[in-house]
């Protein structure tokens, strides 16, 4: 296990700028991410359009995932089929009928 020396952690100084009516506000470094009510709406339909196009995304690579899966199944059970020497590995398939 390595040890790291550890720092004495001292809380950042908050830098605050006076405003022009004499009221004290935290410097403008975030400023730009500050938003308006208005455009909050507006980016919560943007946000669940995006959620909507991501889980579309994902459902699709999901999907292609499992199919790839099972081809790669469907040929290596082919492949074990013709290693062992089998002269016909394919698969026999029966019409389904009703038994009276």
């Amino acid at each position: 296990m390595l040890r790291f020396p550890r720092r004495p952690t001292e809380p950042l100084p908050l830098r605050v700028v006076p405003s022009d009516d004499g009221t004290i506000e935290p410097d403008g470094e975030f400023v730009q991410y500050e938003q308006d009510h208005d455009d909050v709406a507006v980016n919560y339909r943007h946000r669940a359009l995006m959620n909507v196009i991501a889980l579309v995304i994902v459902t699709v690579l999901v999907g292609a995932g499992v199919w790839i899966a099972d081809t790669i199944a469907a040929i290596q059970r082919d492949q074990d089929c013709v290693i062992q020497g089998r002269s016909n590995c394919a698969p026999v398939e029966l019409p389904l009928t009703k038994r009276q």
